[in-house]
């Protein structure tokens, strides 16, 4: 498979979602042993490998978005795309004409809450914000490596084989970007499924209000139960269902949005998923590495080497306090 990395490092510390935590980064990369030298982090022997979401939401985005990617562009990490870094361009990006809207991304007040501190902290700087709009075009959508992959919600590897047949790439351009907002698209589908993860609708209409002050009427729903038969067996986010709703048998329906990470599967990272608690692999071979950052919770990175069962004791992290005064770069 042709769009296998190679390996160019003797380990890989894989960090989760940042959004905005720069000061936590910083701590954190420092805990993994890393040093600022020409220009960036560096490590004598390892890589980090961030698993996207770097903007919105938290006080300090434009440092973590200029560390991050200052440690890229000097090989000293790679990324995936994040759904934040893609709604962010999707909300920057005017449609097409005829396409029936404004931009990719409806300027609506629930979308502009998410991206609202983002465009604060660049106001100043608009020629910064368009230099990482561009990069964020950038951002492989997935990263296999040869002992493990990285993505931000999803691998489904039918998916990403049919996207690699198509694009011989894992990046995406202004077309595929445009393709995203038509109903059905192969675009749309690989931006939902690999970047947000499997969304399940509530049945009989049933809404529910999230820790974050969003009305849904969807949730969040893993890819390794071998056999689940209720909403339960597969809901994966901080906010829980109705106790009434948990106990529904998922329809055929349902069931046909779902598949399974094998156990026999390259070891998975992902972020994305707001865990609470202390960080431990999902199954053997997953390891969700967003710890809910943001909220005051856990940066979290694993420090990964060439393990095929993933061990508990690899996880690191650092806790995020509030109103702690920013480490400069």
């Amino acid at each position: 498979m042709s769009w296998i990395t190679a390996d160019t490092a003797d380990g890989y510390d894989l960090i989760g979602d940042i959004h905005g935590c720069a000061r936590a980064l910083v701590l954190l990369l420092k805990k993994l042993g890393y040093r600022q030298y020409r220009g960036c982090f560096r490590h004598p022997r390892r890589k980090a490998i961030f698993m996207g979401d770097i903007v919105d939401r938290g006080p300090r985005i434009r440092d973590a978005l200029h560390i991050v990617k200052d440690m890229v562009d000097h090989d000293q990490a790679h990324i995936v795309m994040g759904n934040h870094e893609f709604n962010a361009l999707a909300y920057c990006t005017p449609a097409l004409e005829g396409s029936g809207r404004s931009y990719l991304r409806e300027h609506n007040p629930r979308h502009h809450r998410l991206i609202a501190e983002t465009l604060e902290q660049f106001a100043c700087h608009p020629k910064e914000w368009q230099m990482f709009l561009q990069w964020f075009k950038e951002l492989p959508l997935f990263l296999e490596f040869a002992q493990f992959r990285v993505v931000h919600a999803c691998w489904d590897q039918r998916l990403i084989e049919a996207f690699w047949s198509r694009y011989q790439r894992a990046t995406i351009d202004d077309d595929f970007l445009h393709q995203t907002i038509v109903s059905r698209s192969f675009e749309k589908y690989c931006v939902s499924r690999l970047i947000r993860g499997i969304d399940i609708p509530l049945p009989k209409g049933i809404k529910i209000e999230s820790k974050d002050g969003y009305i849904r009427n969807r949730f969040r729903a893993h890819f390794w139960h071998p056999d689940p038969e209720t909403y339960q067996d597969v809901i994966f986010q901080p906010d829980p269902l109705p106790p009434a709703v948990a106990a529904e048998t998922l329809t055929a329906e349902d069931k046909n949005r779902l598949f399974v990470y094998e156990l026999n599967e390259k070891p998975l990272f992902v972020g994305h998923y707001w865990q609470m608690g202390v960080p431990h692999p999902i199954r053997p071979n997953i390891a969700c590495l967003d710890y809910s950052a943001v909220k005051y919770g856990k940066l979290v990175a694993y420090r990964m080497d060439n393990e095929t069962v993933l061990d508990k004791k690899k996880f690191v992290w650092v806790e995020v306090e509030p109103r702690s005064p920013f480490v400069p770069r």
